[in-house]
């Protein structure tokens, strides 16, 4: 169904009759119901910290001896966050977070090379993320703090986190 036809739909229903779908999509779909949840009782913060609890267990785990390292994570989390909507504040402080993390873990292992590309991606889109919003004054030390874990450590694509530091100036 097209979008011009959805409209033409709802403009014939009666209020009554469009409330009792509304409803009917609230208690059939999980997604509209989270949709609704967020609109009206805004938890942003227990959220990014529930994600942020998320993410560390993928790289620090504490309940499996193994961790996952998955970049794909954080990734579904910001993504989520800015369907709903959450403040870019909010989402620019776990895109750091997830870097830090991950930084935090390639300290003391041997990770591979497909690692640090993973993270020059989460670096890029945070930078690209960052200026978009005029976040810069906020976050600044701590990406000039990741920026120098990446040359300190001689992180592979070191001329890629340049460039994308050169992205926020």
């Amino acid at each position: 169904m097209s979008k011009r036809a959805l409209k033409k739909y709802l403009a014939e229903l009666k209020k009554k009759e469009l409330e009792e779908q509304l409803m009917d999509l609230y208690s059939r779909f999980p997604m509209v119901k989270e949709y609704y949840d967020f609109i009206f009782n805004p938890k942003e913060d227990k959220m990014v910290q529930e994600a942020k609890a998320r993410i560390s267990n993928e790289y620090f785990p504490l309940k499996r001896k193994r961790p996952k390292a998955r970049r794909s994570v954080a990734q579904k989390y910001i993504k989520h966050f800015l369907t709903l909507g959450v403040e870019p504040h909010l989402i620019a402080d776990l895109m750091l977070y997830n870097l830090e993390v991950a930084q935090t873990f390639s300290m003391d292992r041997n990770v591979p090379e497909a690692f640090y590309k993973s993270m020059l991606n989460s670096f890029n889109e945070m930078a690209q993320f960052i200026s978009l919003n005029g976040l810069l004054p906020n976050f600044k030390e701590r990406i000039v703090k990741v920026y120098n874990f990446t040359q300190e450590n001689h992180w592979s694509y070191q001329e890629g986190f340049s460039r994308g530091l050169d992205i926020l100036d």
